[in-house]
């Protein structure tokens, strides 16, 4: 779901890093999809408990405790994209007794708009209880300021029905095409294994230390916070029991 949040955004196709926002990162899962496309992220969440495992898996994003409907706590046009899987549909829900679900979602998309720069987009993949559900969260997103609309990838499957709101900051545009037509299907998968095979030429395997060693040395070139390197560093943790 990560990965095709990515692709989603509609980044330009030039191998330049760009700076992703990750609502609702959770563990960092998410986020180790945006780290193999090279990108710097910053993750957010609610909940410490998430948090404090994405920080011992030494994930490469910096990690937020916030809560999604208090607003995005960033400078204007810091990000030049954001994802979130998972994570949206909880704004629809009063989980206190002051939580005004309408209000909530207003903040929360007022606040992600101005943190984006004004060629962005956001995607959220979530979970909608009803068209009820759906209405209020597009509605309040253009109230906003955004623009766009829902993506249903796979419709007429009960499984693999997947929802994503893809919202842009720079005036409409055409949306994006839902997957679900074994044609598309097929370009898609083709499209993954051709691009896999190209960026396996030359490079580390993925997860591999030499990999994990590379992309720590490139955060510190950027200056940002680096874990030193130690004889632990990319070995598998066992299982706690």
């Amino acid at each position: 779901m990560a990965e095709r949040a990515l692709e989603l955004l509609a980044l330009p196709d030039d191998d330049e890093p760009r700076f992703i926002l990750d609502i609702g990162c959770g563990s960092g899962l998410s986020g180790s999809v945006l780290d193999d496309s090279d990108h710097i992220w910053v993750g957010i969440d609610i909940s410490k408990s998430m948090l404090d495992i994405a920080v011992e898996r030494e994930v490469a994003g910096d990690l937020i405790l916030g809560d999604m409907g208090e607003g995005m706590p960033f400078r204007p046009g810091t990000f030049d994209g954001a994802i979130s899987i998972s994570a949206l549909q909880w704004l629809c829900n009063a989980d206190k007794s002051y939580h005004n679900p309408h209000k909530r979602l207003l903040k929360f998309f007022t606040t992600l708009f101005s943190c984006l720069t004004r060629t962005a987009r956001a995607v959220f993949q979530f979970y909608p209880e009803n068209s009820d559900q759906i209405e209020m969260v597009t509605a309040q997103a253009m109230k906003a300021g955004f623009y766009g609309g829902l993506v249903v990838d796979f419709p007429n499957s009960a499984k693999a029905k997947k929802y994503y709101l893809v919202l842009m900051t720079g005036g409409a545009a055409e949306l994006p095409k839902a997957l679900g037509s074994p044609e598309e299907e097929r370009r898609i998968n083709y499209i993954k294994k051709r691009d896999a095979c190209r960026d396996a030429r030359g490079k580390a395997p993925k997860k591999s230390r030499d990999w994990i060693l590379a992309k720590k040395e490139r955060r510190r070139r950027q200056g940002l916070e680096t874990r030193p390197d130690t004889k632990y560093t990319a070995r598998k943790r066992s299982g706690r029991f």
